[in-house]
This record gives C-alpha cells, structure tokens and sequence, in this order.
C-alpha cells in the first residue's frame, strides 16, 4: 500500500481550491446518502452558515498523489471546549466522511481518526450519523441520541393515478376526496422545477409558508426560524449551474403556491428536506397531497427511493417501507472531553427537548416573530 498522505485545509480559499479533487473523489467513492458531502452543498453552506466563531478544518489524504479521503469538519469554541463536527450542520441531515472504496478503506480511516485525536480538540460532535455511513460509529462515543430516516420505495408507493395499492382503500378514496375539496377553492396546478431564479423565490416562498405552520401548532424549530436557513436554500434554488441535485415540486391552487417541496436527488434517490403547506389549505388535506405528487414527480426524475429523513414522525411511517438508524454521537478527544461525556451530555440534550416541548404556543409563535425581524 502506498503511504497515505495527510493534510489539513483550514482556510475558505483552500477549501474552494479543493473543488476539483473533491468531485472527482466523489465521483468515485459517493454514496447517495452522502449529498450533503458535495463540494457545491458546502460552498453554499459557507457562504450562510461560517462565521467569525468558527473555521474550516478539513482533513484529507492522498495516496500516490490522488486525493483518496476527505472528513469535511468545522473547529468552533463553546462553553470553553475546543469542539469538531461536520460542516453542514445544522442543514445537512447527514455527516459522514468521503473515503475511496478499496482494500486500504479501512487503514485510510484509522489514520484519519489517529489525525484527528491529534489536533488538540476537546470534543468531535457526531451529529447525523448513519447506520450505513462510510465512518462506522466509534466504540469510544457516546451516544447522545438515536433517531430513525424513514423511506418510500418508489415503484411500490406510486401509480399513474397517485397513491398505489401500497396504501389502504381508504387512502387512496381520501386523496381523491381531498383534490375535489382543493379544487373547489380554484384551478389546481402541478409542477416540477430545476434551480434558476423562479426556483429561487419559491424556495423563500416554501420556508416561509414552514415557519407559519409551524408557528400555527405552537413548534419550536429554531433551525427554519433562522434567517440563513431560508438564505442558503434561496441560494441552492437559485443555482443554474445545479450541481446539488435540488428539485422543487409544486401544488398550487388559483395561481397561488400552496405546497413546495424541495428535494435533493444523488444518484438515484430523492431526499425529501423541506416539505411545506400552506396551513390555511390544512382541512383540505394538501400536506398529504404534497407528499404524493413529491413521490410522483422523484419517480419520473428515475429516483427508486425518497427518503424522508429523520425523525421518523407518525406522517412519514405512514409512507415508509423502511429505516435507517441515524445517530447523534459524542468522541472525546481530551480529559475535558471525557468529563464532558460523562457528566453533562447524557442529561442535557434529553432535559433541553423536554423543555421545549413544553413551552405554550404563544411563546413560540412570539419567538419567531423576533426572530423573523431580527433577520
């Protein structure tokens, strides 16, 4: 085996002179899983979401000169700990790393762990982790929580009149049922559209029309409340050049956009990220319209799969032939670290979750409006 060389990038301009290795080791070693790897996903990301507290550290190696493996990661300080994870979070519903396939793969990731414990950090959050990553879930991490992504297989859940046989009788007379209410409100339109500037605002159309049903139930979801999320994807959408894969589809009723759903394909599967309706069509039912015309339009694009990402709530498993665990992890890479997982992750994150969903649906409507106006 010729001797892995590694590197570390810690600036912007190192990152985007990476662009060309970094496809091509997509190219090669790319999963579908891994969208939110891409070279083009990241820029964009770090044109919203890098910041004056945090850098890039992006650790890769070479073999023979070729660029063979890359851990896309992000240094940031908090509460005094020198802290590691993924670029992408929090957009990125997946962290992983990209590694060539071959009989080397697994000595190429135990170095870059052995680099990675000598960078002198407190704590790498492994956050999104799934069950069939290319990084397997180290012995020594914590877990901090476990959810499921939930999936549709494609050629089963979709038929040329909507729903399939897949789904109960009722179902399928339901969503007739609820195209005769929609339609009875105004002319119903159907769309698919690539990234380009019309794209680009209905993308700011479908974040906004997330947060005010959100905001209707009383849910808190600070990642959507915050204004560089509906920036990054009016950017993503906005994109001509489309090397992210991202696919809007649209109902609308009279003219007007009542439900977007923006999807990532890679390589034969669709990702379905934002999934909006507008909440005034609730009784309608065109949240469940949406999700049917997103399997329909992912299908003709030659998707066999739409993932429905994590977490796996009661309206997904309603859809989904399958699971893939996804993990939320915690390595210690200095004392500090070890103190840190042993004593305080365990009971945070369970007692934060458990506080917000408490809180009264006034509060949260309240909290996103000063966040919208802060933006």
């Amino acid at each position: 085996m010729a001797p892995l060389a590694l590197d570390l990038v810690t600036d912007r301009a190192a990152f985007e002179a990476l662009k060309p290795e970094w496809d091509g080791l997509f190219a090669r070693a790319g999963m579908p899983q891994q969208l939110f790897l891409r070279h083009a996903f990241l820029r964009h990301w770090c044109d919203h979401y890098l910041d004056a507290g945090s850098r890039i550290c992006i650790l890769g190696g070479r073999s023979s000169g070729r660029l063979v493996m890359l851990w896309p990661l992000l240094r940031r300080r908090s509460l005094g700990l020198d802290i590691l994870q993924f670029m992408g979070a929090p957009v990125a519903q997946f962290g992983d790393v990209l590694v060539e396939p071959g009989p080397h793969r697994q000595a190429w990731l135990d170095a870059g762990w052995k680099a990675l414990d000598q960078l002198g950090a407190d704590l790498f959050e492994i956050r999104q982790l799934r069950a069939d990553a290319a990084l397997s879930r180290p012995e020594a991490a914590l877990l901090v929580q476990r959810q499921d992504a939930p999936f549709a297989e494609l050629e089963r859940r979709v038929s040329v009149e909507g729903p399939s046989l897949a789904y109960p009788a009722r179902e399928r007379s339901n969503y007739r049922r609820r195209l005769r209410r929609l339609a009875e409100r105004g002319e119903l339109g159907f769309g698919a559209l690539t990234p380009g500037a019309e794209a680009r605002e209905l993308a700011a159309t479908a974040v906004t029309m997330k947060r005010r049903a959100l905001a209707r139930h009383g849910i808190l979801a600070p990642t959507i409340a915050d204004p560089r999320f509906q920036k990054l994807f009016a950017a993503l959408a906005g994109d001509a050049a489309d090397e992210v894969g991202l696919r809007l589809s649209l109902v609308t009723c009279a003219g007007r956009p009542i439900g977007i759903d923006i999807s990532f394909d890679c390589l034969g599967r669709s990702f379905g990220h934002v999934i909006a309706s507008d909440p005034d069509f609730e009784r309608e039912g065109i949240g469940r319209i949406l999700i049917h015309r997103a399997f329909a339009e992912a299908r003709a694009r030659g998707s066999a799969v739409f993932d429905l990402l994590a977490p796996a709530d009661p309206y997904k498993l309603e859809h989904a032939d399958g699971s893939v665990a996804v993990y939320d992890l915690a390595m210690p890479l200095s004392r500090r670290g070890h103190l840190v997982c042993a004593l305080a992750l365990p009971r945070l994150r369970p007692t934060l979750k458990t506080m917000a969903k408490r809180l009264p649906a006034a509060w949260v409507r309240r909290w996103l409006k000063v966040t919208r106006r802060s933006g």
